[in-house]
């Protein structure tokens, strides 16, 4: 998006425009090599506590934004994943 000369692009702008340039220069296997690295540096600075509250969180907001069939589907697809694991 083009500015005039005296306007300032905003922070969400600068950002999409920078994730847009890295996704053309960037594969999948570096996506994965960061969200491993950054895995990795976030458990050296947390706890088991900080891991169960953001778990508890993520599980309440999703129990309020899915219902009994969105579990059952899940569970059913988990449930056959593991079955392919055992054999």
């Amino acid at each position: 998006m083009a500015k005039e000369n005296d306007e300032k692009m905003t922070v969400e702008e600068a950002g999409r425009m920078g994730g847009e340039a890295t996704s053309k220069n960037h594969d999948k296997e570096f996506y994965q090599e960061i969200g491993r690295k950054g895995g990795e540096a976030t458990s050296k600075n947390h706890d088991k506590e900080f891991y169960q509250e953001i778990g508890k969180k993520g599980g309440e907001a999703t129990s309020e934004n899915h219902d009994k069939e969105f579990y059952q589907e899940i569970g059913e697809k988990g449930g056959e994943a593991r079955n392919k694991n055992r054999d």
